[in-house]
């Protein structure tokens, strides 16, 4: 007749006997699966909410966005026409790193908006984490304020605004892919 330690015993070897295969059958599947080309994307994003369908994720993450607005006009600190050769609209953004013509979607408070990088920047805020520069009339609908055409800028006193982003089309223009890079990294000549 077995006793009750008997049994105890029994039940903690095959416990430990069935842990060792798993940990074995994990770490072969581990090995066995391929390296992604790039990192993986962030689980933080809810990308049905943000992708379409038919468009591939290819890289997605979280930052702090700013806003501009580069007219060619000299106002408010422009800095002339944007380094794609376009003029300035709404949806066209700029990264200090990220290859001209890179194309996805930001989120920010629930509401979407669909960009193309077309400019460099944000410059010395990058350093501090802000890493993408938001046209202003895009700045203006997703934090709910208005865009005034006269001055530039976006009303109320929100100028930065944490975001997450969804890469799904990498330019060919000069820059690197991945995670943004500050201006003074020099990415942007990649």
């Amino acid at each position: 007749m077995k006793t009750l330690s008997d049994l105890r015993g029994k039940r903690r070897v095959t416990a430990v006997a069935t842990l060792a295969g798993a940990a074995v059958l994990v770490t072969s599947l581990v090995a066995a699966a391929p390296a992604p080309a790039e990192p993986p994307v962030g689980e933080a994003v809810n990308l049905s909410s943000i992708v379409p369908m038919h468009e591939e994720v290819l890289y997605a993450g979280a930052t702090t966005g700013s806003y501009f607005w580069d007219d060619a006009s000299g106002r408010q600190g422009d800095t002339g026409m944007p380094a794609i050769g376009k003029p300035m609209q709404k949806g066209l953004f700029a990264s200090p790193s990220w290859p001209l013509g890179t194309e996805g979607y930001i989120m920010y408070k629930g509401r979407k908006a669909k960009f193309f990088i077309g400019d460099r920047g944000p410059g010395i805020p990058s350093d501090s984490g802000v890493m993408l520069d938001i046209d202003g009339k895009t700045f203006a609908e997703l934090t709910g304020t208005t865009w005034n055409e006269n001055t530039l800028t976006v009303s109320g006193d929100v100028g930065h605004i944490p975001i997450e982003y969804v890469i799904t089309r990498w330019g060919d223009g000069p820059g690197l892919r991945g995670e943004p890079a500050p201006f003074s990294s020099g990415a942007w000549r990649g």
